[in-house]
Formats: structure tokens, C-alpha cells, sequence
């Protein structure tokens, strides 16, 4: 199979490019700098230099090129967020960027397109003790201008990829990453140091090692069903104070400090994020209909290996 990836030279592309040429198919990866292209190439992945945002330079950059395949990975977030504009860049990639893939789609031929969505479109709020299946209502308004920026874009982006005549569309509401990539690597560090406080109370998230990102989306590639979301979260929901405790514990380190969590007051998205949202995420759909496990069923799984292979790499 042919496929154009976007956001190929990001934590989640680059940890798919080598699946995908595992199993033979020919990718396409777009990315806007030389040193990109350098990366593609060193990956076995053909670079097509191109600016999403720029819908003349993308179709120009796939001129008489064909594919079978779009899949959508492209944002703008480096680590956690710590405020609503951290967000605009990755919202504008959801709505603009979406739209002008899928006339790259039409262009190159492409039925079938896979796009990132993300778990928190389930809303900023208490979800309760219950696990959400994907038939929950997601990107609903809330009044609240700084989260309906963000859930407008998540809403735009799975309407677009879900609804578009003659595109087999399937969106990945992805759990919060970890693993391999610059954000956790950066959290280890802090709780090594003793500068990863936990707030307490906490709240609830459902993260994926990204590596099981990669395989359950090489998995819906095949066996998504059109016009269908997916949770893709592992098994165990965890509170952000239990996740750092794992952190610091894969570290080696000592527990981390615990701070309440009203000091957050004067960061409204990260308190919301790490203080008074609690999602937890069913994967069973993922499961059944994907034929897709996660390798690593919680976060003290992947953080184990992970650090370890990182202590073997030096």
C-alpha cells in the first residue's frame, strides 16, 4: 500500500514509519525542513517536502504522485500544555490542516484516511468511576470560550475524516502519550531531581505507550470500520499523581513531593487537565474489532522497559 503520512517526523510518525515498511508498504512522509527529509530518508520513508497549513504547496509537493492511504499525525505539541494557546497551533492543524489532507486525498487517489483525535474530547469534567466507550458524546460545547476553542477543532477534524463522501475515514481518539519521546524523558529527569511535584488531589487520565499508538493504528489501517471512532488507550487508568509515583519509581527516585492542588489556580487548562478531569477510557472496541492489544497494560509496564532501555543505551 501507498501512503502519505503527515506528521511524519513526530514522536507518533516516527514510531509508525518502521511498521509500516515492516510490512512492506511504500510511505510518504511529509515534512516542512531539510533536516526532516534527512530523517525520512535515514527512515526508509520517501520525504515530500511540504507545509500542511499551505493547501497550494501540498497538492504542488503531490503533484502526480499516487497513494492508498492518508493518515493524519500531524501536531504542533511538544509536551505537556500548560495554557489554552499552547493548544491553537494543534487546533488549527485539526480543522485546516484535516481539510486540506483530504483534497490531498482526493488528488492522490486516496480512499481511506486515519486521523488523530484525542481523549480529552470527551470533555474537561469529572466522567465519574465508569469506563467511556466511543459511543459517549464527544466535543460537546460547554459555554466555556478557552476549552470550546479546542473542542471545536477536535469536533471539525472527526466530522470531516467521518463524513466525507468517498473517504473510508476512522479517527484514533488517542490516550495521553508516553514512552520514547522528549515530554516523558523530560518527566523522568524531573522526578530523578526531585522537581516533579504531585498534585494532590489528582486527577484521572488514560495514557498509551507509543509504540501501542503505532501498532493500533498500523491495526486500523487494515481493520478499522469507515465512519468509526476508536479509544486508544491501555488497560489502567491512572490519577496524575499516581503516574508521576510511577515515574519516579521507573527512575529509581524517591517519591515525588506531593503540593495541593489549588496552586494550579493561576493555570486554568493545566489545572483543569491535571486536577478536576477524570477520564477513564474503554479500549474494547479497539480490541475487538482492530485485533489490537496493548503491549504494555499500564504505565508501570512501559516505564520499566523503558528506562531500562535507556540505561543500556548508555
Amino acid at each position: 500500500m501507498r501512503i502519505l503520512l503527515a506528521g511524519a517526523t513526530g514522536t507518533l510518525g516516527s514510531a509508525l514509519i518502521p511498521m509500516l515498511l515492516a510490512e512492506e508498504h511504500h510511505v510518504l512522509g511529509l515534512t516542512r525542513s531539510a533536516a526532516g527529509a534527512a530523517r525520512l530518508a535515514a527512515l526508509g520513508a520517501q520525504p515530500v517536502r511540504a507545509d500542511i497549513m499551505n493547501v497550494e504547496e501540498l497538492l504542488a509537493a503531490l503533484d502526480g504522485r499516487r497513494a492508498d492511504a492518508v493518515i493524519h499525525q500531524a501536531t504542533a505539541i511538544t509536551g505537556v500544555p500548560f495554557l489554552h494557546r499552547h493548544l491553537y497551533a494543534t487546533d488549527a492543524l485539526r480543522e485546516r490542516g484535516t481539510a486540506h489532507l483530504l483534497r490531498a486525498a482526493a488528488e492522490l487517489g486516496a480512499r481511506r484516511f486515519l486521523t488523530q483525535s484525542f481523549f480529552l474530547g470527551y470533555g474537561y469534567h469529572d466522567h465519574g468511576e465508569q469506563l467511556l466507550d466511543e459511543d459517549r458524546p464527544f466535543a460537546v460545547l460547554t459555554g466555556q470560550r478557552g476549552f470550546d476553542r479546542h473542542m471545536r477543532s477536535l469536533r471539525s477534524n472527526e466530522d470531516q475524516v467521518l463524513g466525507t463522501p468517498g473517504i473510508d475515514g476512522v479517527a484514533l481518539r488517542y490516550g495521553m502519550f508516553y514512552g520514547p519521546e522528549p515530554a516523558t524523558l523530560r518527566l523522568i529527569n524531573l522526578a530523578r531531581r526531585r522537581r516533579l511535584p504531585a498534585p494532590r488531589p489528582s486527577g484521572t487520565v488514560s495514557l498509551i505507550h507509543i509504540h501501542d499508538a503505532a501498532s493500533a493504528t498500523v491495526a486500523a489501517l487494515h481493520r478499522g470500520r469507515p465512519g468509526q471512532p476508536y479509544n486508544i488507550v491501555d488497560d489502567q487508568p491512572v490519577t496524575f499523581e499516581a503516574y508521576f509515583h510511577a515515574l519516579a519509581q521507573a527512575a529509581g527516585a524517591p517519591p515525588p513531593r506531593q503540593v495541593p492542588s489549588h496552586l494550579l489556580a493561576a493555570l486554568p487548562y493545566l489545572r483543569a487537565l491535571m486536577v478536576t478531569t477524570h477520564i477513564r477510557l474503554s479500549n474494547r472496541r479497539a480490541t475487538d474489532e482492530l485485533g489490537w492489544t496493548p503491549r504494555y497494560a499500564s504505565c508501570h509496564d512501559g516505564l520499566a522497559v523503558l528506562v531500562a532501555r535507556t540505561a543500556s543505551a548508555h
